[in-house]
């Protein structure tokens, strides 16, 4: 065995999807401060630029190519990353998608309800048996889910809009909403993935589930995410007047907040933490555990669904 390959196994492993931009990219050289890093996502020549920068300090971070679009691909790459056999002790939820207009999946599902749900919800559950006891697991979500957050009522939207796993996947939404804004599919998409952080929480005890409203970060969009150029815009403008200045973010900032609590050893689980790093009420709606563990027996019925090449 090389120093290098002893090196990996002996020191701790941080995976975060979505590495190569934002507040991911930024999150990513923070964790490497901490361990070995996995960085997950589409483009391997972006994986490959982060993973340079990373090395270039003296750490260490390997790269793993995926489409969390894709249920096939995301169950390929984690047999990919269990062959790896690294002790990942934290895994990061980051990557998200907010198109204007709705498009499909490999499985001819809504992209931006498979990109920020199904394929976060499947790399999850792929991994959970092989993490180490006390491994904490984080999604990043967004508060554009609750109607009553503050900026989401000023801005006259009206949160998730879920009627089923099934019907999100189909690109259905119950009415009332923005139309053709994509502010359906986002609202809902981190909806159901903080739902599915709460259920996994009282469902696996020896892991530690817990989710972060990252705030708004100017020129990444209001969910922090991967934004279009309309969000991004207007994420800027925005964030210099009342009520939304509060909730401003950095990637800087808000990388360093996920990594605290990515890291943290403490053991708290079922947590949704705000840009600052406090606990914070998702939607009434998302806090109901009848409808928690309802959204996961739907997904998990939905993706039992797509059979592995």
């Amino acid at each position: 065995m090389s120093n290098t390959t002893n090196n990996l196994l002996k020191s701790k492993t941080y995976l975060i999807t979505g590495p190569t931009s934002g507040i991911g990219k930024a999150t990513a050289l923070e964790l490497a401060k901490h361990g070995t890093v996995i960085l997950v996502g589409r483009n391997l020549k972006k994986l490959e630029e982060v993973q340079n920068m990373i090395e270039q300090n003296g750490q260490q971070a390997e790269s793993v190519v995926c489409d969390l679009s894709d249920i096939v691909s995301v169950r390929r790459a984690a047999k990919e990353i269990i062959a790896m056999r690294l002790p990942i002790v934290g895994l990061l939820n980051n990557a998200g998608i907010y198109p204007m207009h709705p498009s499909k999946s490999p499985q001819g599902w809504d992209l931006t309800f498979a990109t920020n749900y199904l394929g976060p919800f499947t790399l999850t559950e792929e991994l959970m048996p092989h993490l180490p006891d006390e491994a904490n697991v984080v999604f990043i979500v967004s508060a554009m889910e609750d109607p009553e957050h503050e900026p989401v009522k000023v801005l006259g939207m009206h949160g998730g809009r879920y009627i089923s796993a099934e019907a999100s996947a189909r690109g259905e939404w119950k009415e009332g909403n923005f139309k053709n804004s994509g502010s359906d599919a986002y609202s809902t998409s981190k909806q159901c993935l903080l739902a599915a952080a709460m259920t996994f929480a009282h469902e696996t005890l020896r892991l530690h589930f817990n989710a972060i409203e990252p705030g708004i970060n100017p020129g990444t969009g209001l969910g922090g995410g991967d934004a279009n150029i309309a969000m991004r815009f207007l994420s800027q403008i925005l964030t210099l007047f009342p009520p939304f200045v509060k909730y401003r973010s950095t990637p800087k900032r808000a990388a360093r907040v996920i990594t605290k609590i990515l890291t943290d050893e403490s053991g708290k689980t079922g947590i949704y933490y705000d840009e600052k790093g406090q606990p914070m009420l998702g939607s009434a709606l998302v806090r109901d555990q009848k409808f928690q563990d309802r959204v996961v027996a739907e997904t998990r019925a939905l993706l039992a669904t797509i059979q592995s090449k």
